[in-house]
């Protein structure tokens, strides 16, 4: 299996597409496995030109775990969780990449962007937010995440799956109720760590705030969120927006936190075109 073999953290991480086409990574939120990027979605980025890496960020899926079942602080912070990003591309002997991001992930990339921007050609910025203000967090303080996790089952967790999204009041979109009762047996059998979205929590805890330097930002940027996101608020993506000069806006209602698949060809649309404005720049004259 495809590894990172960096010394210090050890990432899994899929490759799709043509090995000479421009390299698209995509990052999953917190506690999100590599498999929150479908295959489905991934087909339209590559039969649009882009050669798409996945991964599982550190403390998930079938990447490196940063303490045990009872730890809810890994010592690493934001920048290290981006510059994990840095790791896959170097393994794969990638100079420069197109990055995306959602939740979490879309942080990392911000990071990425203000730290190393020689090898960021543009940015996807999903259901993000630039820092810590309650403009931006609607989900709340969180506390239960600063505790040993309560684990569950597979049935309990494929059930509470279940009962949420039939639950919920009926909307714009399909909530695929079935798709993620899959999915999540599927991350459950591949690797149940509770313990690590709190680490990745106690890293977000830590992260600086971004929107200032944002504006430094010159690749082109796709910014995607969902006017209906009761985690984190659209107003971010707007401030994101304005603060990055050459940042594309799509703010769609309906949508909660997590992408709805029937937006699945516009988000793939909005990146391949992002990733188009920024390899046209890296053309000669």
């Amino acid at each position: 299996m495809p590894y990172t073999d960096s010394a210090d953290v050890r990432l899994y991480y899929e490759v799709f597409g043509e090995a000479d086409a421009p390299v698209l990574v995509l990052i999953s939120g917190g506690g999100a496995q590599l498999l929150s990027w479908d295959e489905e979605f991934i087909g339209l980025l590559t039969a649009g030109g882009l050669r798409v890496v996945r991964f599982d960020n550190r403390d998930t899926g079938l990447s490196q775990l940063f303490g045990g079942a009872d730890d809810v602080d890994g010592g690493y912070d934001l920048i290290d969780l981006a510059e994990d990003v840095l790791r896959v591309l170097d393994e794969l002997g990638v100079a420069q990449a197109h990055v995306a991001g959602h939740s979490m992930g879309g942080m990392m990339a911000q990071m990425l962007a203000i730290r190393h921007p020689e090898r960021i050609l543009s940015l996807g910025l999903l259901s993000t937010i630039p820092g810590q203000s309650r403009r931006w967090v609607a989900h709340g303080e969180r506390p239960e995440l600063a505790e040993p996790p309560v684990r569950i089952t597979r049935e309990q967790a494929v059930a509470f799956t279940r009962a949420a999204l039939e639950a919920a009041p009926a909307g714009r979109f399909d909530p695929q109720i079935e798709w993620h009762v899959r999915a999540t047996g599927e991350a459950y059998d591949r690797g149940y760590y509770p313990e690590g979205f709190s680490r990745q929590w106690a890293a977000l805890k830590r992260a600086p705030e971004r929107l200032e330097d944002l504006k430094a930002v010159t690749a082109p940027t796709f910014v995607f969120h969902g006017r209906d996101d009761d985690v984190l608020h659209w107003a971010s993506a707007v401030d994101i927006a304005e603060a990055i000069p050459d940042a594309e806006l799509q703010v769609h209602s309906g949508m909660g936190h997590l992408i709805a698949h029937e937006l699945w060809p516009e988000l793939a649309a909005g990146l391949l075109r992002t990733a188009a404005r920024a390899e046209e720049r890296r053309r000669p004259v």
